[in-house]
């Protein structure tokens, strides 16, 4: 069984979760948009990965005997005023995302939860790699600046890879 207290903060990052799908998939039409579309593969991927964790988390709720309740998700940022904040903003809301999975982390230490302890180790490794993937391309994006070449390269980088290569 799982306690009222997990199952509400299990519930709140399975929202979350869906969101972080539903923020990338707006960073992909924003790249869309804009015809490149090796940025939007990339968020493409981004959001198929994200709606698996929510997934995942559904799944754990399930298997402990909770109850699912899904929330409203609110609705994403739909514009920004370059690839660069777009790719900020993207890391802004990993970091959030982290500390977020740290706190569930911590409450379910103090609740003496092993079961959600071990599951959510998984989600702490995998936001260490979300975050340094998107602050690799940061820098990549620092270091091309204004150079629309640069730029080109990047985007059929991106464009090449597959949700499988994106996850491994």
């Amino acid at each position: 069984m799982i306690s009222e207290k997990i199952q509400s903060a299990l519930n709140e990052q399975l929202k979350e979760e869906f969101f972080s799908s539903y923020l990338y998939l707006s960073m992909a039409a924003y790249f869309e948009e804009k015809n490149l579309k090796g940025f939007a593969n990339w968020f493409r991927i981004q959001s198929q990965e994200e709606n698996m964790h929510g997934l995942k988390f559904f799944n754990f709720i399930v298997q402990k005997g909770g109850k699912v309740s899904l929330k409203q998700i609110d609705a994403p940022k739909i514009d920004w005023k370059s690839i660069l904040e777009l790719f900020t903003d993207s890391l802004k809301h990993e970091q959030k995302i982290t500390g977020y999975i740290n706190n569930l982390t911590e409450l379910s230490m103090n609740e003496k939860d092993y079961a959600t302890h071990t599951f959510l180790q998984w989600f702490i490794t995998e936001q260490v790699e979300e975050e340094a993937n998107v602050h690799e391309i940061i820098q990549k994006l620092e270091m091309i600046g204004d150079n629309k070449s640069g730029l080109y390269m990047l985007d059929n980088e991106l464009g090449s890879m597959s949700a499988t290569s994106a996850v491994e």
